[in-house]
């Protein structure tokens, strides 16, 4: 993509030798002015330093930066990691002239690992030198682990005559199940919102994206989505139509970016939406989609391009959720393999054989039993998932 530039912003990404590859392992996104802030966060009870911290700090509702690192995690590190987390925000504060209560951290990578903090201060020295308005992509990549691309998306508004940007970079392709509020993403914008607005709009951005998927059903340690709106554009989102229009376009982001880490997970060959409609409450339908999207009978059945229709049923029949078996019909995009919980027949299961073959598609399951209707995005389970897992840290 063209290079993702937002008034007021600057990025970069170095290597600084926390991989052993040498690969980029250390970003930066940084506000020339101060930005109102908002975030969500893992819900894991086991959580990463940085976590801790960026909970604390904010609640100010401020923000100039994030320094982001890959390669170590700082979790289950005890006092050295909290000690190296608050040094990691001194390091780029020093660097920038900042002040270090507003810059936020973030890590991904291995759980339990020593962090080493030194090599993050060696090269935070070199900061200012790097940074660019369009280097969101050295950003992404700085913070890759065992994804295979980096991941970035941008959108576009306009209020009042004048245009804003909304940017954003994320990584994620194992440990995937956020329950937010190894994934992170930072956004940012030149738009002004008040912090209220900006948290609202985040979190119903990320319940509609990055919690309905699922690579592997783990929820990380260090899950973190980070908001920064600085108003450099001179757009301001204060109105109930231009918070609806801010609203959508950060939707439409996220879920872009959501797409992109489950079509890069670990092992992926095959992206699936799993919709179940008809039933008696969104939350209903949303527990039975979320069920189904985590069966790993079901998401094997997906690797091996096998419509064997059953799992799927029984998968939804374990979600402690009533509904009427023989009410229930199933498609695999437009072709129905179930009508009224009885299977369509050997014609049925060929077409659906050859809709699996594809790298995208659509599971619905219609209960037919009232207005409820929710949607998850899942992927299949690959021997390679396994074998990256297995090897992870070696």
């Amino acid at each position: 993509m063209a290079p993702l530039t937002c008034k007021g912003f600057a990025a970069c990404g170095l290597a600084a030798g926390i991989k052993k590859t040498g690969d980029l392992d250390l970003g930066l996104l940084v506000s020339d002015r101060p930005a109102t802030v908002a975030a969500v966060f893992t819900k894991n009870i086991v959580q990463a330093a940085p976590v801790i911290l960026d909970r604390e700090r904010v609640q100010s509702g401020v923000a100039r930066a994030v320094i982001v690192n890959s390669g170590n995690a700082n979790c289950a590190n005890g006092e050295d990691g909290m000690s190296a987390a608050v040094r990691m925000t001194a390091a780029a504060a020093r660097a920038l002239n900042l002040p270090e209560e507003q810059v936020l951290a973030a890590s991904t990578g291995v759980i339990g690992a020593p962090f080493p903090i030194e090599k993050v201060e060696a090269a935070a020295d070199s900061f200012a030198v790097h940074l660019a308005d369009g280097a969101a992509a050295d950003l992404a990549r700085a913070i890759m682990t065992t994804d295979t691309v980096p991941k970035m998306a941008a959108r576009h508004g306009s209020t009042g005559g004048e245009s804003y940007t909304i940017g954003a970079v994320a990584k994620g392709a194992g440990m995937i199940r956020p329950d937010m509020a190894t994934m992170l993403c930072f956004i940012w914008t030149d738009a002004h919102l008040d912090v209220a607005d900006l948290q609202a709009c985040l979190k119903q951005s990320v319940d509609a994206s990055f919690n309905r998927i699922t690579i592997d059903g783990d929820t990380s340690t260090n899950d973190t989505v980070i908001v920064m709106a600085n108003g450099a554009s001179g757009a301001r989102i204060e109105s109930h139509a231009d918070r609806d229009a801010f609203q959508k376009l950060l939707d439409d982001l996220c879920q872009d970016l959501a797409r992109q880490m489950v079509r890069d997970g670990e092992g992926v060959t095959k992206v699936v939406e799993v919709k179940v409609i008809g039933a008696r409450t969104d939350r209903d339908a949303q527990a039975l989609a979320d069920t189904v999207a985590h069966s790993p009978l079901v998401k094997t059945a997906f690797f091996g391009e096998d419509a064997n229709w059953g799992r799927i049923l029984a998968a939804a029949g374990r979600a402690g959720i009533p509904f009427d078996p023989d009410r229930l019909d199933l498609y695999f995009n437009d072709v129905q393999m179930v009508e009224e919980g009885r299977g369509c027949g050997t014609e049925a299961e060929r077409e659906a054989t050859a809709v699996l073959k594809t790298p995208e598609f659509c599971v619905t399951l219609a209960l037919n039993q009232g207005p409820g209707a929710a949607a998850m995005l899942t992927c299949d389970f690959s021997l390679d998932y396994v074998k990256i897992n297995a090897d992870y840290r070696s």
